[in-house]
C-alpha cells in the first residue's frame, strides 16, 4: 500500500485516509461477504484449489470490491493492474496488456482488476477476450450494475458473477469498532447517533468510514454528539439510486408486487423511496395506472379511472401537493380487491387470434349496408339484442369454422363475482339458442 502513497508523491508516514489505513490486509479481514469468502464459499474454495479464474463482482458500492480483488492477487501470488474504465482508453489497455505478456514471458501472471467495467462500450469489452483465453491476463470486473444486461455475452460466458452483498448493521458495526481501535478512542457519539450513523452509511462501508473520520476530526473535549446535532456535522446521504438503471426497475417491481400482495404499507415505502431517490413522478403514476388495470382489474372498475385522475391531479398541481394524490392511489391500489382475469383473458385470445388466421366472423355478426353483401348473406340471423324480452338473443359471435373459447374466467372477489353472475347468464342463453338449432 505504500507504494501507492509514494507513486503519488507521498511519504509512507504522510497523513492517510481511516478508509484506506483500515484496508484488510487479507480476505479473512473482509466483513460483510461471508457468503463469497467464508470456509467453504465459492470464491474461497477457488484459492484453496489454486485457481483463480476471470471472475465479476457485482455489487453495491463501498462493499469491498476493489479490496477483495487486490487480495486476491496476493493469495494467487498475481502483479496486481488496476484501471478505471471511467477514465481509461484503448492506449491504457494497451500498455497493461503489453506489461501482462513481458510478465507472462517472465514466469508472472497478471490479475487487471477493472473498476466499473460496465461503462466500457461492447468493443472495448471484446479487446480483454482474446488476452483472457490466452491466459495472459485474469480480469476481476467490478460493476454495480447487473452483469447481465451491461456486459457482453460473450465476456460474461469466460468470467464467473460473484454478487456482494450490501453491508448489514454487523458489519458496518465491526468497521466502526475498528475505527475506534485505529484512533485508539470512541466515537465521540451518543448510542442513539451511533444507530443513524449507520443508517446513515446505508450499506457503503467507505462512505461510514469517511463520516466516522469526519467525527473523530471534532474538537476532542465537545459534548458528546446527539442524534439532532449530527446532522450539523455530516451531510445527509441520499439513498443509493440511479432512475435509469437496476435500481429503477428493482423498486418499481418492488411497488407493484406490494401492491399486488395488498401489503400497502410496504407500497407506500417504495412509492416514497422512488420520490426521495429522485425518480420522475410520471414513471410512478404510468406504473399505477398499468396495476389499477393488470393487477385490479374489474374487482374494482373504479381503481383505473381514480389511476388517470391521480395523474391528472399531479399533472394540474404539480410539486409538492401533486404527491398526495400518489399517495392516495397507492393506499387506494393496495386495499383494494385484486384480480388479473381481464388481463389474463386477453393474453390467451391474442394468443388464438395468431393461431386462427383470418377466418371471417359468422355472417350474423358482419354488417350490411350494399345489396351486394345482403346477397351474400351477410347479417343474416342477426337479432337486436335490445328486442329480446331477456336482454340477450344469445347469438355466438365466434366464426363459425372456429371451436367456441372461454378466455374469461372471473375470480370470486370484488365486483367480479357480479362479473361472473352476468358471464353464467349470458351462457345460458347462447346455450339456449344453441339447443333451438
Amino acid at each position: 500500500m505504500n507504494d501507492l502513497f509514494n507513486a503519488a508523491g507521498l511519504e509512507s508516514d504522510a497523513p492517510r485516509p481511516l478508509a484506506d489505513r483500515l484496508r484488510p490486509t487479507n480476505l479473512n479481514e473482509v466483513v460483510g461477504q461471508f457468503h463469497l469468502l467464508g470456509e467453504g464459499a465459492p470464491l474461497r474454495r477457488m484459492l484453496d484449489a489454486g485457481r483463480l479464474s476471470s471472475l465479476i463482482l457485482w455489487g453495491p458500492p463501498g462493499v469491498g470490491k476493489t479490496t477483495i480483488a487486490r487480495l486476491l492477487a496476493d493469495d494467487a501470488n498475481l502483479e496486481f493492474e488496476q484501471i478505471s474504465a471511467i477514465f481509461s482508453g484503448v492506449a491504457d489497455l494497451r500498455k497493461v496488456f503489453e506489461r501482462a505478456k513481458a510478465r507472462r514471458a517472465a514466469g508472472k501472471g497478471t490479475l487487471l482488476f477493472v473498476d466499473e467495467i460496465h461503462r466500457f462500450n461492447k468493443a472495448q469489452q471484446d479487446g480483454f477476450l482474446p488476452h483472457v483465453e490466452a491466459g495472459v491476463i485474469t480480469l476481476v470486473g467490478a460493476t454495480t450494475e447487473n452483469p447481465s444486461f451491461e456486459l457482453n455475452a460473450a465476456l460474461l460466458s469466460r468470467a464467473q458473477v460473484f454478487t456482494l452483498k450490501r453491508l448489514d448493521t454487523d458489519a458496518l458495526e465491526q468497521l466502526l469498532r475498528r475505527s475506534e481501535t485505529e484512533e485508539g478512542r470512541e466515537l465521540p457519539i451518543t448510542n442513539e447517533a451511533r444507530d443513524l450513523l449507520l443508517r446513515l452509511a446505508d450499506g457503503d462501508g467507505r462512505f461510514l468510514l469517511n463520516l466516522a473520520e469526519e467525527l473523530f476530526a471534532e474538537p476532542e473535549g465537545r459534548v458528546e454528539i446527539d442524534a439532532q446535532n449530527l446532522g450539523e456535522i455530516v451531510q445527509r446521504r441520499a439513498p443509493i439510486y440511479d432512475k435509469g438503471q437496476e435500481s429503477h426497475y428493482n423498486l418499481a417491481s418492488a411497488l407493484q408486487k406490494s401492491i399486488r400482495g395488498s401489503d400497502v404499507d410496504a407500497a407506500l415505502y417504495w412509492a416514497a423511496r422512488m420520490l426521495v431517490g429522485g425518480e420522475d413522478p410520471r414513471f410512478i403514476l404510468r406504473r399505477l395506472v398499468v396495476i389499477a388495470s393488470e393487477d385490479i382489474g374489474n374487482a374494482d372498475p373504479q381503481a383505473l379511472p381514480l389511476a388517470m385522475a391521480a395523474r391528472d391531479s399531479y399533472e394540474f398541481l404539480g410539486q409538492p401537493e401533486g404527491e398526495i394524490a400518489i399517495g392516495q392511489l397507492v393506499t387506494y391500489l393496495g386495499t383494494a380487491p385484486k384480480s388479473n382475469r381481464s388481463h389474463i383473458a386477453f393474453k390467451k385470445a391474442k394468443a388464438s387470434a395468431k393461431e386462427t388466421g383470418s377466418l371471417a366472423p359468422p355472417p350474423h355478426a358482419m354488417n350490411a349496408p350494399t345489396k351486394l353483401m345482403k346477397s351474400l348473406g351477410y347479417s343474416d340471423g342477426y337479432v337486436y339484442d335490445h328486442d329480446v324480452e331477456s336482454g340477450s338473443a344469445g347469438l355466438d359471435y365466434f366464426p363459425p369454422d372456429m371451436v367456441r373459447q372461454s378466455f374469461y374466467h372471473p375470480s370470486d372477489f370484488g365486483f367480479d363475482k357480479e362479473i361472473a353472475k352476468r358471464l353464467e347468464y349470458w351462457n345460458r342463453q347462447r346455450t339456449k339458442q344453441a339447443q333451438k338449432k
